[in-house]
């Protein structure tokens, strides 16, 4: 499997982003692993880069995007950062995938047992971490559906607010980036939020944070997220 060049990347859309995404993540969990020679894609972007999707991860070691898509050098932006918060940085870092370097799509991508979510549940305070939890304590509080135990110790709880945090995310990408909003809403990109079950590989995309504007969605406004 080659890597994505210029011309490849003109011809994707979002929606085929999406699909790409879906089929690699279907590869993963039936151990079917696609052909590629990484040296030689190494060769083939060495004077550029055409990724067709940005993915917004959390950094725990079992959820490497590149890995559970199976997706080789060259095909995603990977931003990662403990409970897949965003911030301003991680926004101009996405601007520039999408304005500037051509992708397609941005994900959110929460996962199953999230160490950063469970410390959030917890109010953990510790050094630098505090302020990074402090951005996911709003779906803590958010989740109304736990009344005892609302603690990590709660598994349905803890995922329960992974879900709400990942679809949050999303939204603040929307609300936070003006270009990544314009963009979105002249059907250049999607956004879509995601959970990836460390258990069994597989990623379930949310459909009620699934922004693509295209012949499938053409009556999607980003006006109409703000009501």
């Amino acid at each position: 499997m080659k890597a994505h060049n210029k011309e490849t990347q003109a011809q994707m859309t979002p929606r085929k982003a999406l699909q790409f995404l879906q089929e690699g993540n279907d590869r993963f969990i039936n151990n079917l692993k696609a052909n590629r020679n990484l040296l030689e894609q190494a060769n083939e972007t060495r004077d550029g880069q055409w990724p067709f999707a940005t993915i917004l991860s959390c950094i725990d070691s079992r959820t490497s995007a590149e890995l559970i898509f199976d997706q080789g050098l060259g095909d995603i932006f990977s931003v990662r950062i403990a409970g897949n918060i965003v911030n301003t940085d991680i926004l101009g870092s996405m601007e520039f995938a999408c304005k500037v370097a051509g992708s397609k799509l941005i994900v959110v991508l929460g996962h199953s047992k999230c160490g950063a979510v469970k410390g959030a549940c917890d109010h953990v305070e510790m050094g630098n971490l505090t302020e990074l939890l402090s951005k996911i304590q709003p779906a803590v509080y958010q989740e109304k559906d736990t009344t005892d135990n609302r603690t990590s110790k709660n598994s349905e709880f803890v995922e329960n607010v992974a879900e709400i945090n990942v679809k949050r995310s999303v939204k603040n990408i929307i609300e936070r980036s003006f270009v990544l909003e314009q963009m979105l809403e002249e059907g250049q990109i999607g956004i879509v939020g995601a959970m990836h079950d460390i258990e069994s590989g597989k990623v379930i995309f949310y459909d009620d944070v699934m922004y693509i504007k295209d012949d499938l969605n053409p009556e999607f406004t980003v006006a109409a997220l703000r009501h």
